[in-house]
């Protein structure tokens, strides 16, 4: 049986999980790699089932309490990433806070990881886009991706999300049902605003000199809805500004 690398890495999680699983029930405390796979495990099973990704998102929090891990492994996992196959794609689940909060005393111990209590909010949109799915089946997005490159079947201003993710908290994703244009708000990508793997439309700087036209005429020549005709818009600009450059 041949088996894709991400099969294989599917069944080395869950072979990760099993043997957490048995020295679970045998009363033994996990640590780090074993208590990791469990949780991540339970998701990925959880969207196999046919669980939604908030509801996954809480069977994996459900798993393992303080009293099941060894000392320390709090203070190491604070998160947990998976990406999980559900009925409307793969999706990367973030399990925060994945056993529960640590009490008083323990946050107060020498070398202790204080963690805020304060909810995470969404972060405050700079530009809006109306957001069409063509597609037969529901489209989801997450946080933190590369919004210019979302799946192609998604109908929007291409060149204006450049750039751009979702303004939404860390972890979350907005679902596009079949046939629904929603308006959505986004901010730039932080960081070095480096743009690696996603679709594969960038590779690279976000900034660097040319990168987005490229990036626009790589999605365009690829199908992607909203690419072509800001391609377009920007040939006619450059044509205009031929014209009237004649003397």
């Amino acid at each position: 049986m041949r088996l894709t690398p991400t099969e294989r890495d599917r069944l080395l999680l869950f072979t990760a999980a099993e043997l957490a699983r048995a020295r679970h029930a045998r009363g033994l405390l996990l640590n780090v790699p074993e208590a990791t796979a469990l949780i991540a495990d339970t998701v990925c099973e959880a969207a196999r089932d046919g669980l939604r990704l908030a509801a996954a998102l809480e069977r994996g929090r459900s798993v393992l309490g303080l009293g099941d891990i060894l000392p320390g492994v709090a203070d190491v996992v604070t998160e947990i990433q998976v990406e999980a196959v559900f009925e409307d794609g793969t999706r990367l689940a973030v399990v925060s806070d994945p056993f529960g909060s640590l009490p008083g005393p323990h946050d107060a111990g020498p070398g202790a990881v204080l963690t805020g209590t304060e909810s995470l909010e969404a972060p405050e949109p700079v530009t809006k886009l109306v957001v069409r799915n063509t597609s037969s089946v529901p489209i989801s997005v997450t946080s933190h991706f590369h919004f210019f490159e979302a799946n192609p079947r998604l109908d929007f201003d291409r060149a204006a999300a450049y750039g751009m993710r979702l303004a939404a908290p860390a972890g979350s994703s907005t679902r596009f049902d079949v046939g629904q244009a929603v308006e959505v708000g986004l901010v730039r990508m932080g960081g070095a605003r480096i743009a690696v793997g996603f679709a594969g439309l960038v590779d690279g700087s976000l900034d660097a000199p040319g990168a987005k036209e490229a990036a626009l005429r790589r999605a365009a020549a690829r199908g992607y809805l909203g690419a072509d005709s800001a391609d377009s818009a920007d040939s006619a600009g450059s044509a205009n500004s031929a014209e009237r450059s004649l003397p």
